[in-house]
């Protein structure tokens, strides 16, 4: 480990996350201090705790969009504020501790998107206010129907200070920001100068030079259903966040990251964010790529990130309470637009219709609903869909013994009325109706044969049906075989508690089969 290296990453990402954890914690509803503490807090422990070397964590744009949320439904209620974080850090350990974090991965890439995409635009309609320097709203709807209006009230002090914002954080020469980062140069140059000119605008205030101090949880049972709902939220979120940042740390530092150690150190980091009234977050992509590129590869680098933020917040903090609301607004604003996914808009023509449309489902939902019930309705639709194309992809014939891909025509075959039902693909609850439906065909014989031995795996509802369908034949006085690989028929066999199979010849070789009818 080099030290020197990773010490410089630490501080490269905190001058990085210093403006944003003030920007995150203005916009949660919990102040400038609720979002510096939350990046020193959570960047320490996580770092100590977690399963990604590199990575930085703190206030994230999702996490601050959903921890507003829960600002505007508890009242402001801070013991129940901070029981709501305390909840979803607990959450995450657990996660943790059961090995979720593998799974999700298997989230679908639509979903993600657009949930993500949705988050940039919430954060970028909850700046407005803010940037036309009128009072801030947590309603995205209300915003939006009130627009027209604003335009009338518009703080020109303000809206000149977040426009020159946005100009350096989208204009600044990339061998500039390499050395100074873009937020940090609207920081320096137009703090100064709103002072000096005397600008008419709202500043983020006193930030107070002293550690936090112990918030004790408040749990009501009236509000316990919000609680839970707002704490599960924030730790799906902030998992899902994290553990896409540390897959991005793992591709520019050729390294695998530790997904269950990593939750259960972002667990332990937010838990503890909340006993001391920080905003929880989440593993940071932006800063966790500038500490790799500036030489971090060891946890020491994001432990220090946070030492390095504690120091300025004790020493310098008076400064920083002349920060106007309107350069925080600007600073949002592009974390908004960066949020959004350009990976997927630029091939929005060319991209499969179902994916496209759970995208824009989820996108919607996001943004002018609620976030769980989006990512929930996201991935509801996309196994509907998955489970659509893998029924279609199965492929379930009926057949007489001649037909079958695996014997040769035989008159002596035809005489003895046998049938063969052929499931090649996955037999599942999807697949089961066309079984049924094949089955029913069956007419005049005396000897059905289920060759099973091509389907990759079996649901219960499969073996329910396939059980339904062996007795309604023994029924009939017709006899079954099933063809099938030995796992499989060790599984039904298991399962039989009815002695459904009793009498049922299994074999693990359609022609044998055939051969000793």
């Amino acid at each position: 480990m080099n030290l020197q290296k990773n010490l410089f990453g630490g501080i490269t990402a905190a001058i990085i996350a210093l403006p944003l954890g003030l920007a995150f914690g203005v916009a949660s509803g919990l102040g400038p201090t609720a979002g510096i503490y939350g990046a020193i807090i959570l960047g320490f422990f996580a770092s100590l705790f977690g399963g990604t070397p590199t990575q930085i964590s703190g206030p994230t744009g999702p996490m601050t969009v959903v921890m507003a949320s829960a600002v505007i439904s508890l009242q402001g209620d801070i013991g129940m504020i901070v029981t709501t974080i305390l909840v979803a850090g607990l959450f995450q350990i657990v996660f943790g501790l059961i090995k979720i974090g593998k799974f999700v991965q298997y989230i679908p890439y639509p979903v993600i998107s657009g949930f993500m995409s949705g988050i940039g635009i919430i954060i970028i309609i909850l700046q407005i206010n803010p940037y036309l320097g009128l009072a801030s709203d947590a309603s995205v709807v209300h915003i939006l129907a009130s627009l027209p209006q604003k335009f009338a009230h518009i703080n020109y002090d303000a809206l000149t200070i977040a426009t020159a914002t946005l100009v350096i954080m989208f204009f600044t020469p990339t061998k500039i920001t390499k050395v100074i980062p873009a937020p940090l140069i609207a920081l320096l140059i137009l703090t100064p100068l709103s002072v000096y000119f005397g600008l008419t605008l709202d500043t983020i205030g006193e930030i107070p030079s002293s550690l936090p101090s112990f918030i004790v949880p408040n749990f009501s049972l009236d509000n316990y259903t919000i609680i839970i709902s707002l704490g599960f939220t924030l730790a799906v979120l902030g998992a899902i966040d994290t553990l896409l940042t540390s897959i991005v740390a793992d591709s520019i530092t050729a390294t695998k990251h530790q997904p269950n150690k990593e939750l259960i150190g972002q667990g332990i980091g937010n838990s503890i964010c909340a006993l001391f009234g920080a905003i929880p977050g989440a593993g940071a992509t932006m800063r966790t790529v500038i500490n790799v590129k500036s030489g971090g590869t060891h946890k020491i680098s994001g432990m220090f990130h946070s030492l390095v933020l504690l120091s300025i917040v004790l020493f310098l903090a008076p400064l920083a309470a002349q920060i106007p609301m309107a350069l925080l607004a600007g600073i949002l604003i592009k974390v908004g637009i960066d949020i959004l996914d350009y990976r997927l808009l630029s091939i929005l023509r060319k991209s499969p219709k179902h994916d496209l449309i759970v995208m824009i489902i989820v996108f919607f939902i996001t943004v002018f609903f609620d976030l769980i019930s989006a990512v929930a309705v996201g991935i509801v639709m996309a196994s509907l869909l998955i489970v659509y194309r893998v029924t279609q992809a199965t492929k379930i014939s009926l057949q007489d013994s001649k037909n079958h891909d695996h014997i040769k025509e035989d008159a002596l075959l035809l005489k003895k009325k046998i049938r063969v039902i052929k499931i090649d693909g996955a037999f599942f609850f999807g697949s089961s109706t066309a079984f049924e439906q094949k089955a029913n065909d069956i007419l005049d014989t005396k000897i059905v044969i289920i060759d099973i031995y091509d389907v990759p795996f079996m649901d219960l509802t499969a073996i329910f049906t396939l059980m339904d369908f062996v007795l309604k034949m023994k029924q009939d006085a017709i006899k079954v075989i099933i063809v099938s690989k030995q796992t499989d028929a060790t599984q039904l066999i298991k399962i039989d508690k009815e002695k459904v199979f009793d009498g049922v010849l299994f074999y693990d070789d359609f022609y044998k089969s055939i051969e000793d009818i």
